[in-house]
């Protein structure tokens, strides 16, 4: 049985490439799926790739990856710096956790300097645009190992 991966995106994500685009570029989240897709199959792995402006719907997702992926990579969105919930639900999950940010949050406001997230995450990624999702998957990989 193949090796699957969740790639988890949260609110506003479903607007990449149009909203913003000075900060988050002029790819679509359908890009950056095809990306990981075919990024997924060269590593030998299968992606699920999810995205949902509501918090439920991420947790929901999160509580299927227990029984279903190895592994999960979380562009949490706004949830990063609010939610505790999504984190109780990841720290339920048993497999490696990478988050992603594609503006380096560090450099915007200062409420987006805290993530919830990252206490749980095995690494963080933020500031590579989406670049980013490629290389927490090729991390991800290289941790189930």
């Amino acid at each position: 049985m193949m090796t699957t991966i969740y790639i988890l995106n949260g609110p506003n994500l479903n607007l990449l490439g149009q909203r913003q685009p000075e900060i988050y570029g002029h790819e679509t989240l359908a890009d950056v799926e095809r990306g990981c897709r075919a990024m997924a199959k060269e590593l030998g792995v299968d992606v699920l790739f999810f995205q949902s402006n509501h918090e439920g719907a991420i947790i929901d997702t999160i509580h299927e990856a227990r029984q279903k992926a190895a592994g999960i990579v979380i562009n949490p969105g706004a949830f990063t710096h609010t939610s505790v919930a999504i984190l109780d639900a990841l720290n339920a999950f048993d497999g490696p956790v990478i988050e992603v940010h594609m503006s380096n949050i560090h450099k915007r406001e200062a409420f987006r300097h805290h993530s919830y997230i990252s206490a749980r995450a095995e690494g963080v990624i933020a500031g590579f645009g989406t670049d980013g999702y490629q290389t927490a998957l090729r991390h991800l990989v290289k941790l189930l190992g």
